[in-house]
């Protein structure tokens, strides 16, 4: 559709759904069954040719592993239907193996490489492996690169070897509509409405049988009820997109009201004004989030605050789960040594591996590290030394690294501190082999992929007391502590002062690397199969009634 055209029509008829659900019901419901039936009827095209695609490519891929006579390696690992991706039950309301749909995956930027993209291709493995036959789609944004590029960065950059025929990727035109940058106002509401429009173009493309959100944008969740009811609809949660202590923080006399970008920023009329306006968002967003058939979020946290936004107005009894997101944790387990021999190596190194954005608190960890060796007279003290590793993604960040430096120097700790930008894998294995302590800064770290690494490479963690790295990660196990919580500068540098001074660590570290086994990639895929097997149980009985009906 020509962006003209599709400003003119499209963007119109989006801005007209809440008021249709002002009029009433039953013609909310009419208008989006026959706007649903319009986008059927104009992509059923392409799903034939997408089906004949399937065919032709597995066929293709058949034979030419016959031709190399190659049956097994690490290409034909989909196959490899282990215990943890099996559903127990086969029975049909739990979706048989041969179930053969198409699972749409909407995930804009699925080429990024990030933690998000690394459940994203778990995922579509576990799915793989648990139906054999069915088609996954991921709607993508990333025109630059074809099928064959994204899927060789999958393999290179996670360890991930999916089966090439049953995966295909359809382009959206419009993901600018959810940049920050298009929204320099009203980022909140701007960015949810373009998700809206990016919705309506991936099902312009093709309508799935079930439809599952990767990203966390609810309201295409909710265009896809208001378009296609009988289709089963999944969330997997990173974070929400407005919490309670986001709404909490902009009160300067709450609890958090110091905590985060935007504390205290409620007071005024301006305040009062962005307070309302956030109040009023995460009432749209809860009921937009709650029409999920399924919901899975990556933490205790995350699942809190989206129980406390969707749970109320659900109409499925079915829990909200927790599906920790799959950390390399075996590979880390296999390139890191924990023992007596390694322990000679260590040194007293603390690492901050983050990149340099202004919610990962680098600030605070500069300040703490400087007041632990200045006031600190142990041993511990004297030779710690704090190295920072991150990712600089624009020239904001670049900006921020330099104002960093600058506080180094004027905390006197230039010669403790160093910054290693944009490091390569082995160079952060290095650091995870040589440091003794692993640091996280972030107020409400919504789960703590990071953290999870510094546990298998059995670092000692000092991390904020919220979120994720404090009620899922740096928890005790079997009666012992696998690391420190903090909040102020202060904790934080006592906290270093005791995670170097332990009298046996590599006990704890031993202990940490345990922990860490929670969040494997097995794991994940495990509870992935058993949140998804009751959504394609739910479309056969759909299809069921609606077969009964005709």
């Amino acid at each position: 559709m020509p962006s003209a055209i599709f400003s003119l029509v499209v963007i119109p008829a989006l801005c007209l759904i809440p008021i249709l659900a002002l009029a009433g019901p039953m013609l909310f419901r009419a208008v989006g069954a026959l706007l649903g039936f319009y986008l059927r009827r104009k992509t059923d095209g392409r799903l034939s040719h997408i089906l004949e695609l399937t065919e032709q490519d597995e066929k293709k891929w058949r034979e030419g592993r016959r031709s190399s006579g190659s049956s097994t390696g690490k290409d034909d690992e989909w196959e490899k239907v282990d215990t943890y991706a099996v559903g127990t039950s086969g029975n049909g309301d739990k979706g048989e193996a041969d179930w053969d749909g198409i699972v749409g995956f909407f995930h804009p930027f699925c080429n990024a490489g990030g933690g998000g993209e690394r459940v994203l291709w778990a995922a579509i493995r576990a799915t793989q492996q648990r139906w054999p036959k069915a088609k996954c789609v991921v709607y993508t944004g990333d025109h630059d690169v074809n099928k064959d590029a994204i899927l060789f960065r999958v393999k290179n950059r996670f360890n991930i070897h999916l089966h090439p025929p049953t995966v295909n990727f359809l382009y959206l035109t419009t993901r600018h509509w959810v940049l920050a940058s298009t929204w320099p106002r009203f980022t909140l509401a701007g960015q949810s409405f373009g998700s809206l429009i990016m919705a309506w173009d991936a099902f312009s493309l093709l309508v799935p049988d079930i439809f599952v959100d990767t990203m966390g944008y609810a309201f295409a969740l909710g265009l896809s009820k208001f378009l296609f009811p009988e289709i089963p609809t999944a969330a997997y949660v990173h974070y929400p997109t407005i919490s309670t202590d986001m709404l909490e923080s902009l009160d300067p006399t709450s609890t958090v009201g110091t905590q985060g970008v935007n504390a205290g920023q409620g007071t005024g009329t301006r305040g009062k004004a962005k307070k309302l306006y956030w109040q009023l968002f995460a009432k749209v967003y809860s009921h937009v989030g709650a029409s999920a058939d399924v919901v899975m979020t990556n933490s205790s946290w995350t699942m809190g605050h989206i129980q406390k936004l969707w749970g109320p107005l659900r109409k499925t009894s079915r829990p909200i789960a927790v599906v920790y997101p799959p950390v390399a944790v075996s590979e880390l387990g296999q390139e890191v040594e924990v023992s007596a021999e390694s322990e000679k190596k260590r040194e007293k190194v603390l690492l901050y591996i983050a990149q340099f954005r202004p919610e990962k608190n680098h600030q605070l960890i500069l300040q703490a590290f400087a007041e632990f060796v200045k006031k600190s007279k142990s041993q511990a003290a004297k030779e710690a030394k704090l190295v920072l590793v991150g990712s600089v993604r624009d020239d904001s960040d670049s900006k921020r690294v330099y104002k960093l430096r600058l506080l180094v120097n004027e905390l006197h700790i230039k010669d403790r501190v160093e910054f290693h930008l944009d490091a390569s894998w082995p160079e952060i294995l290095e650091w995870l082999r040589r440091a003794s302590v692993g640091v996280n800064g972030m107020w409400n770290e919504h789960f703590g992929i990071g953290v999870v690494e510094y546990q298998a490479a059995g670092l000692v963690s000092v991390v904020h007391d919220s979120g994720g790295p404090k009620m899922d990660i740096v928890v005790e196990v079997e009666g012992g502590f696998t690391g420190f919580h903090a909040t102020t500068s202060s904790e934080f540098a006592e906290g270093f002062e005791k995670a170097l001074s332990l009298e046996d660590p590599l006990e704890v570290r031993l202990r940490a690397r345990e922990s860490a086994k929670r969040f494997t990639e097995e794991e994940f895929a495990r509870r992935w199969v058993r949140e998804m097997e009751p959504v394609v149980g739910l479309r056969e009985l759909r299809l069921t009634m609606e077969k009964r009906r005709v």
